[in-house]
C-alpha cells in the first residue's frame, strides 16, 4: 500500500517513518501527479499558513479535496487538522473537508508544548505531544469524537477524515497510522 504524505512543509519525515514502521510504502506528495498515486494521505503538523500558501502555488487543494470526496482516507495532525477544517477561528479553511471549529495555537506558545497520554477509543492509551496544538471548539452532527484532554476534542473522525491536535509520528506511536492504512485497504 502507498501511503501519502503531503511533504511541503512540516514534519512530514516523520509521518513517513510512522507508515514505513506500520508496514506501509510512504510517498511524498508535492504534486496532484503523485497524489493520484497513493492510497491514503497524511498532512502534517507544521505552519497550516505556510501549508495551505503552498498547496495553493503546487495546485494541491481541489485534487486532496476530490481524492478524499472519493473516499480516500486523510490524517491529519496539528496545522493538519487546521488544514482540514470547516472553520477557523481568525483564518480561513483551506479544505473544508472536516466538520469542526478549530482555534490555532490554543494551547500556547512552542514554551507551552507538553505531552500527555489520551485514551483512544479502540486503540486504548496514546502518547500525545502537543507543541503550538489547536483546539477543537465546535464538533458537527457527522463528527465522532474519539479521544479527549481536559474535556476537549483532541482526535476526531467523520467518515474517512481523521484529525488529532496532537503529534502521535512525533512519539513514535505508529498504531493510528496503522489505522488509517487498514481504512484504506
Amino acid at each position: 500500500m502507498k501511503a501519502g504524505v503531503l511533504a511541503l512543509q512540516g514534519d512530514f519525515r516523520e509521518h513517513a517513518a510512522m507508515f514505513a514502521e506500520a508496514g506501509a510504502t510512504p510517498v511524498l506528495v508535492r504534486t496532484p501527479e503523485e497524489l493520484a498515486t497513493v492510497d491514503c494521505l497524511a498532512i502534517p503538523g507544521g505552519e497550516s499558513t505556510t501549508i495551505s500558501k503552498l498547496a495553493r502555488r503546487f495546485e494541491l487543494v481541489e485534487p486532496i479535496r476530490e481524492r478524499a470526496g472519493a473516499g480516500m482516507p486523510v490524517f491529519g495532525t496539528c496545522a493538519g487538522m487546521i488544514v482540514m477544517a470547516t472553520e477557523v477561528d481568525g483564518g480561513d479553511p483551506l479544505l473544508s473537508l472536516l466538520d469542526i471549529g478549530v482555534v490555532r495555537n490554543a494551547y500556547g506558545r512552542q514554551v507551552d508544548s507538553f505531552e500527555s497520554d489520551v485514551d483512544v477509543r479502540g486503540i486504548g492509551p496514546v502518547r500525545a505531544v502537543f507543541i503550538r496544538a489547536p483546539q477543537v471548539g465546535r464538533v458537527g452532527a457527522g463528527v465522532e469524537v474519539l479521544a479527549e484532554h481536559a474535556g476537549v476534542p483532541v482526535l476526531v473522525r467523520q467518515g474517512n477524515l481523521l484529525a488529532a491536535a496532537f503529534h502521535p509520528e512525533i512519539a513514535g506511536d505508529p498504531r493510528l497510522h496503522r489505522a488509517v492504512l487498514e481504512s484504506a485497504g
